[in-house]
């Protein structure tokens, strides 16, 4: 696809401030909010940031980015490279992902809303176990669950903390999301489900004064919730780029036959 104009942008560390004023130096760059891309230089935790900006600053049709990898993590961005960057802007295939959207209330009442491009997580904030009563569209599935906290994934992030807490990867357009226990007591051995992409997770808090819990949806956190309601949002569609060569489908199937 053709691209008229780009927006470069960095984050803090050295190393992508270098590239961000070498790229800067050699293509020109425009605010973010001018350009039809942007080039996001960084670890998966600016890209993620750069995608809740473009969210932020353009509603639901939040710009494409291609990521370079210029921090220490990488698995949403592409190899750097300074050269053929119009032409690889150019051949780069995109994947479309559908952030979730969390619904939290707190003990006080209060509402709180959030998105992730990653996963929401719920974890205790006090030495006692939380107790997690589990709704999958209104039904109850799970009573009691004792555990350090649980999550709910995408697929683009079910390579992040989830694949961390033992969840299974999940190709993208599976059309799953991966509810994933986190450090769970009882029932021991209970190992997370694989949802239909179009479910609604419901945690309710049993003793919510007593074993309080945070939740969290990407970089919204939510201190002392009660309930929290998570759903994808299919109204918002956040679009990243990739090299034919290293597109999301192929990293993620990459990531399950790794040591």
């Amino acid at each position: 696809m053709k691209f008229n104009t780009i927006a470069i942008v960095g984050a803090d560390g050295p190393e992508a401030q270098a590239a961000l004023k070498s790229l800067t130096a050699r293509y020109g760059t425009v605010p973010p909010e001018d350009a039809d891309v942007v080039v996001a230089l960084g670890g998966d935790g600016f890209m993620l940031q750069s995608l809740h900006a473009t969210m932020d600053s353009n509603g639901n049709k939040g710009r494409p980015i291609y990521g370079m990898n210029r921090g220490s993590v990488g698995f949403l961005m592409n190899a750097f490279n300074e050269d053929g960057l119009l032409e690889r802007l150019e051949a780069a295939e995109p994947a479309v992902v559908h952030p979730l959207s969390m619904a939290a209330t707190d003990t006080n009442g209060a509402e709180h809303l959030g998105l992730a491009i990653n996963e929401v997580s719920l974890i205790r904030k006090s030495r006692q176990a939380a107790k997690l009563r589990i709704k999958v569209d209104g039904i109850e599935r799970m009573s009691e669950l004792i555990c350090d906290g649980a999550l709910v994934a995408t697929p683009a992030g079910s390579t992040a903390y989830n694949v961390s807490a033992h969840g299974p990867i999940i190709p993208i357009g599976a059309g799953l999301l991966a509810l994933t226990p986190i450090s769970a007591f009882r029932p021991r051995r209970w190992r997370g489900a694989l949802l239909p992409e179009t479910a609604e997770v419901t945690f309710e808090v049993i003793d919510a004064q007593e074993r309080p819990v945070n939740a969290t949806a990407d970089f919204t956190e939510v201190e002392d919730v009660a309930r929290v309601s998570i759903r994808q949002d299919t109204a918002i569609d956040v679009t990243l780029l990739f090299d034919p060569e290293h597109d999301l489908d192929e990293r993620i199937v990459m990531e399950q036959f790794l040591p």
